[in-house]
């Protein structure tokens, strides 16, 4: 199903009102709609009323208690996937302040225990030096200084032995020069550095190894909750269970093709030494 961000506005309110209305044509009150879903009258009513978007899981639940015909019930779920997808445009995180999504992205860290993140073409935050944040937003306009602040703070999280991160970069992901030989020499032994974490696994992709699929845009999945997904103009967030799912598989097969512990970091040792050739 193809999903068009103009309807990523509407979609939740949509979806509150045709469950409501389903409802009311069943002649069921919300206490019996409920019982026959395994769930409370109130979060019937926080669903029906916009106050909580369902779960995909939910919505199915309620349309086979209401007992919906096919058709309608698969269009229902198709508004039900919409409701579960979250477009970040980057023009308005920009007008709102870097920095304030930075906030949201440690409070998803930390409510998170299982972190994954494919880099496809640079690195990010939690692995940069501030060297590589800074030129990172170099050609964001304005002042960055918050922003550059919050990236950095953020990096705490990998410290915290709770949580874990697996990290797969791609060797154009690893090589990208933003910035100086010497200082690309200093981030990529960060990246060893990081690899040695007891609770980080960071895999590298050497360009010339025979994947059968090739991908198409760096993305993250928060434990079986999220994942999100960056483009040029603006960020995918997705809770439907089915795309969750995908970017998982996509995500183990990558690893199958990754370097990992000291082979990485012989990989990594290699590409530093391409930089110093460069001094």
């Amino acid at each position: 199903m193809a999903i068009d961000p103009d309807e990523l506005g509407h979609s939740k309110s949509d979806l509150a009102k045709s469950l409501r209305e389903l409802r009311v044509q069943a002649g069921l009150a919300g206490d019996r709609l409920a019982r026959r879903c395994g769930m409370t009258q109130s979060k019937i009513s926080k669903i029906e009323t916009g106050r909580t978007t369902p779960s995909l899981v939910d919505v199915e639940l309620i349309l086979r208690a209401l007992e919906v015909p096919a058709e309608l019930a698969q269009r229902v779920l198709d508004l039900a996937r919409v409701a579960n997808t979250e477009w970040q445009d980057v023009r308005a995180l920009r007008r709102k302040g870097l920095e304030k999504k930075q906030v949201e992205l440690a409070a998803l860290d930390q409510s998170s225990t299982e972190i994954r993140h494919f880099l496809l073409s640079m690195l990010n935050t939690l692995l940069a030096t501030p060297e590589y944040v800074r030129a990172s937003l170099a050609h964001v306009p304005g002042d960055t200084t918050k922003a550059v602040a919050k990236k950095l703070e953020r990096q705490t999280v990998l410290y915290d032995e709770t949580k874990s991160f697996t990290f797969l970069l791609t060797e154009q992901a690893a090589r990208w020069a933003v910035l100086p030989p010497r200082a690309m020499v200093m981030q990529l032994e960060r990246l060893m550095s990081v690899s040695r974490l007891p609770n980080v696994r960071l895999g590298v992709i050497p360009l010339g190894k025979h994947i059968p699929e090739s991908p198409l845009n760096t993305f993250m999945v928060y434990d079986n909750s999220l994942a999100t997904v960056e483009t040029e103009t603006g960020i995918v967030l997705l809770r439907d269970r089915r795309d969750i799912q995908v970017y998982r598989e996509a995500f183990a097969m990558y690893e199958g093709h990754a370097l990992f512990g000291e082979q990485a970091r012989t990989k990594l040792t290699e590409w530093a030494d391409l930089f110093l050739r460069d001094l």
